[in-house]
């Protein structure tokens, strides 16, 4: 028997995209109810069928549903420099829609942690105990997250990256594949951890740090 999210709803996913097609297979792994796709990419190509549900249509078909009777899956991925992830949460939240939090049943999260409206948990993250992850992040494919970390709205922890205890991410931050950062580290607002970087000091609002090869190159954010 199908089941329906943890806000009592049937979820339409929005967007077509690789991230999209993960949260379908998280959504159907957990017997989540499906009602349908909406993705404008689709609908212009005439597709009425993605992955086997059926494509809703564009964004004037969002304007179709109810708030009250449906969740909807924020698929669009989220790239360094992108707000197009935030801007459609943004949009339909304030139109009333609710985003369900989505935890994928190999991901490890222990009791104590709080995971914000829209929040995302891909199979094999770890979040220990007393982490906060804030609205509409996502934490990727076999991400670490350890305790009393607090992680802001907006965020992206990418796939095997490593956050130590007591790291504290801003909004919009964006933390790439294989980075760690220590313990007690602050990563500010905007700001971009780069992928296989070792973070050791704190990275100011808007800044950009690359790979552990140049651990103190910074450049300003647009």
């Amino acid at each position: 028997m199908k089941k329906t999210s943890d806000s009592g709803m049937p979820l339409v996913i929005l967007g077509a995209g690789g991230h999209a097609k993960v949260l379908l297979s998280l959504a159907q792994m957990l017997g989540l109810t499906i009602q349908g796709i909406c993705a404008p990419e689709l609908r212009e190509q005439g597709i009425g069928e993605w992955r086997g549900c059926k494509v809703l249509g564009g964004d004037e078909a969002l304007e179709m549903l109810d708030p009250g009777s449906v969740g909807l899956v924020n698929g669009i991925g989220q790239l360094v420099g992108s707000a197009g992830r935030r801007n459609v949460y943004e949009r339909l939240a304030a139109k009333g829609f609710h985003f369900p939090t989505l935890k994928h049943p190999a991901a490890w999260v222990d009791a104590s942690v709080v995971l914000d409206d829209g929040s995302q948990v891909m199979a094999g993250a770890i979040i220990q105990a007393d982490a906060v992850i804030g609205i509409n992040s996502i934490i990727n494919t076999r991400a670490s997250v350890d305790h009393d970390c607090h992680i802001g709205s907006h965020v992206h922890i990418a796939p095997a990256a490593t956050l130590c205890g007591n790291v504290r991410v801003g909004d919009r931050a964006f933390v790439a594949c294989n980075a760690a950062v220590i313990q007690g580290i602050n990563v500010g607002n905007d700001a971009v951890v780069g992928a296989g970087a070792v973070l050791v000091r704190d990275l100011p609002a808007h800044n950009i740090m690359f790979s552990s090869r140049a651990p103190s190159r910074f450049v300003p954010g647009e």
